[in-house]
């Protein structure tokens, strides 16, 4: 098989490339920019490309198939000489399911914890060497790649983002992978570039119901009262289990599950619901639970979720990927019950299209109540990059509905500020899924006053 990617150092695009070249095929791509990690990992598997750019003279007849990411345009060349050719072009999960069709489909959907619950899930079915593929939206430790696709594994276990497929292709990339067993950890609006009211947005999790396959499962969050009356009003004659937050107790800094005394490194109510989402679809893959707690107790996290960048005894630092509202309120709720002891303080950067746009800034009202100190730090070349008028601190308040939120758009005015903050018996959580301007928050994290 012959297949060529264009725009080929997207992460899923990347991984999937080479996932495809150890299953044996013949793989080509190209892009106008490739940033690390992918170009080196594209590299050391022959599969970076020479000559940087659209150059439609990588596109023939003799191509088995074109696969279509994201980042390139509807007039993008190389697209246009394989429209021209009639070659069959793929977005990367519409392939992903040509890849599949034999195989039993898990697909984790939903607004937040889509990354964790496939985390758990992987790590768990690891835990017992099972055999599988996967796909996932992070790099998880002890893990190569990203996605994994084989002939032989009889599950593939992929992480359902509610996101366009490609650039001629509209439909959302969760329904396109006809689930055996879908789940759906929440509905909380998100991409307003796309979906822009709430119904718009929740209609998609209705559609992805619909595309369960029959004698499929769904696996819901009975928590969430928007998704609820979705899977109340769906009609698909599919089985439908609910779950919650498991019994548990907080001690000394450490979560434990009641039913069998089970300590975890992972902590927070959202990732609690995270954990049972994964039980129930690790049950259908013959893992029951006992079997399942003696293996999530090792789970330490999907990367940039709760990382821990500096633990002492008096203080702990944290990175996660929050950036939405409803994350970073469950991410800030989370640190606080776990550290009762302790004061937070809590920093988001708004980085993504939707947490930039002023109609959709007022959906972050009451967030961050319970940080005993807020800061919100947007980069000021943002706004630059993206071509939208700044935000003043007055309209950062009004919108978050606080007066004590602290206000940043230098990076260098924020490193200053935490410096001068004496973390003594208080913990500093930094949010984004972005990268503060730059700032090494690893260096960071180890230099800040805690005496």
């Amino acid at each position: 098989m012959r297949i060529h990617f264009i725009a080929i150092g997207g992460s899923a695009m990347h991984n999937l490339a080479i996932a495809l070249y150890k299953k044996g095929y013949q793989v080509t791509g190209s892009d106008d920019v490739v940033f690390e990690p992918s170009a080196s990992r594209l590299a050391r598997y022959g599969l970076l490309p020479e000559n940087i750019g659209w150059h439609p003279e990588n596109i023939s007849s003799d191509l088995d198939a074109v696969i279509l990411g994201m980042h390139a345009l509807v007039d993008n060349p190389e697209l246009l000489r394989a429209q021209e050719l009639g070659l069959k072009i793929y977005s990367y999960p519409e392939y992903i399911f040509e890849q599949t069709k034999e195989k039993l489909r898990v697909v984790i959907g939903g607004s937040h914890g889509k990354t964790t619950i496939t985390s758990m899930i992987l790590h768990v079915l690891n835990y017992y060497q099972r055999d599988f593929d996967y796909l996932v939206g992070a790099q998880l430790a002890g893990f190569e790649t990203m996605v994994k696709v084989t002939s032989e594994a009889p599950v593939i276990i992929i992480e359902g983002d509610e996101y366009l497929a490609s650039p001629i292709d509209r439909r959302p990339k969760f329904h396109l992978y006809k689930a055996n067993v879908g789940v759906i950890s929440g509905i909380a609006w998100d991409h307003i570039n796309v979906f822009p009211t709430f119904d718009d947005y929740k209609k998609q999790f209705e559609l992805f119901i619909d595309t369960i396959q029959p004698g499929g499962k769904l696996i819901y969050c009975e928590d969430d009262v928007d998704l609820v009356e979705v899977v109340r009003q769906s009609t698909k004659e599919i089985e439908k289990k609910g779950y919650g937050v498991p019994a548990n107790e907080v001690k000394n800094g450490i979560t434990t599950l009641l039913a069998d005394e089970t300590p975890l490194s992972v902590f927070g109510n959202h990732n609690l619901m995270n954990l049972n989402a994964a039980k129930l679809v690790c049950a259908e893959l013959e893992i029951d639970e006992k079997m399942f707690h003696a293996a999530i107790s090792s789970f330490t996290g999907a990367a940039k979720r709760l990382e821990l960048l500096r633990a002492s005894s008096s203080t702990n630092v944290y990175k996660d990927f929050a950036h939405s509202p409803s994350k970073l309120k469950a991410t800030i709720e989370a640190v606080k019950t776990q550290f009762t002891e302790r004061k937070l303080v809590a920093c988001i950067e708004l980085h993504t299209f939707s947490s930039l746009n002023k109609d959709f800034l007022a959906q972050y009202a009451d967030t961050m109540t319970h940080a005993d100190q807020a800061i919100v730090y947007i980069d000021e070349k943002t706004f630059v990059q993206k071509k939208i008028a700044p935000f003043s601190k007055d309209e950062v308040q009004k919108a978050f509905n606080s007066t004590e939120i602290q206000f940043f758009n230098s990076s260098d005015l924020l490193s200053e500020y935490l410096m001068s903050i004496n973390f003594d018996h208080v913990n500093l959580l930094l949010m984004s899924s972005g990268n503060f301007g730059g700032l090494d928050l690893t260096k960071l994290a180890q230099e800040l006053n805690t005496k």
